[in-house]
């Protein structure tokens, strides 16, 4: 048996995670893992099944509450493996819980009222089915994008992840309304689809953390990459080749201060206040740093910067 504060490894058997937690059955299906595995370890399943080993136990892992900052994440694996939760969502179960609402709503002798409530599913799965359209089609396409080098000025996972949130509130809110005042006895099939609406929130929930925690991060991760990149060929044309040892030393304190203000897109006024000078010695500063660097821009500061350790790249206002 596998330790249950421990974390899934690749030498596992796969069968036991399941055993253990069935709830991954899912995350089989959804990273293109197939039935009988039989007796496999985990890495070997995924190497036969083609799946990334390290993006299957990172998930696997978070979604069991375990370590799995061992595992690096590959954003296409991640990617496909949401788009299919998608088709999970879209395709299997909210049409399922529909069937049953269906069926309980003609064993019950308050049909006007059921099929207002009905009408509220339909409405709230026309909700879902927009924001996971949304992801497949615009959030999905720019992670493309970025992995291919291309970077957007018009659009920032942290657009899209400032207003991401899990789709269960009208969910939950249907659900208290069958269980508190629609009145009705011995309706197995609408208990059946209430034990559906409940497991469907779950997942919904679930879905939503791993996009938020797993996903948007390594995104931002990717967008900082590409922009550090495309700042340093900004940079190669501006810093000269002379020792950058030497020109930092050519810097006085203050100085190194206010390039550091800069490369974090702070303006003249902003280093002023922050370093309790005038604006007017900020901006002879500025001028005396032009004068000894000749960096004429304001990526080209931030490049010197970073690769003089001046300051930690992740301080670093890369939205220039």
């Amino acid at each position: 048996m596998l330790r249950n504060s421990s974390a899934y490894k690749p030498d596992d058997q796969l069968r036991l995670l399941i055993e253990e937690n069935p709830n991954l059955l899912g995350v089989l299906s959804r990273f293109g893992l197939s039935f009988g595995f039989g007796d496999k370890r985990v890495k070997d399943a995924c190497k036969d099944d083609g799946v990334d080993l390290n993006s299957f136990l990172a998930v696997c892992n978070f979604l069991c509450g375990r370590n799995y900052s061992a595992y690096p994440i590959s954003l296409p694996a991640l990617m496909n493996y949401l788009r299919k939760a998608h088709v999970h969502f879209l395709d299997y179960l909210l049409p399922s819980i529909r069937r049953k609402l269906i069926e309980a709503i003609n064993h019950s002798d308050i049909s006007d009222v059921a099929f207002l409530l009905l009408k509220f599913y339909d409405d709230y799965v026309s909700e879902v089915h927009n924001h996971m359209q949304h992801e497949n089609d615009d959030v999905f396409s720019y992670v493309s994008r970025l992995l291919s080098g291309e970077i957007s000025e018009n659009f920032r996972i942290r657009d899209y992840s400032l207003n991401h949130v899990s789709m269960t509130k009208r969910l939950n809110e249907l659900k208290d309304v069958f269980i508190r005042h629609y009145h009705v006895k011995d309706n197995e099939i609408l208990t059946s689809a209430l034990i559906d609406i409940i497991y469907c929130g779950n997942e919904l929930n679930r879905h939503c953390e791993i996009e938020n925690i797993l996903f948007i991060p390594e995104v931002e991760k990717l967008e900082k990459s590409l922009k550090l990149r495309a700042l340093e060929n900004v940079g190669n044309d501006n810093v000269e080749s002379e020792s950058k040892n030497d020109l930092v030393d050519i810097l006085s304190d203050r100085e190194k201060e206010i390039i550091c203000c800069v490369a974090k897109g702070m303006i003249n006024k902003e280093i002023a206040d922050k370093l309790c000078l005038s604006v007017h010695t900020v901006t002879t500063h500025r001028r005396n740093i032009l004068s000894k660097l000749q960096i004429h821009s304001t990526a080209g500061l931030t490049i010197f910067a970073i690769l003089n350790n001046l300051i930690d790249i992740n301080e670093v206002n890369l939205h220039l």
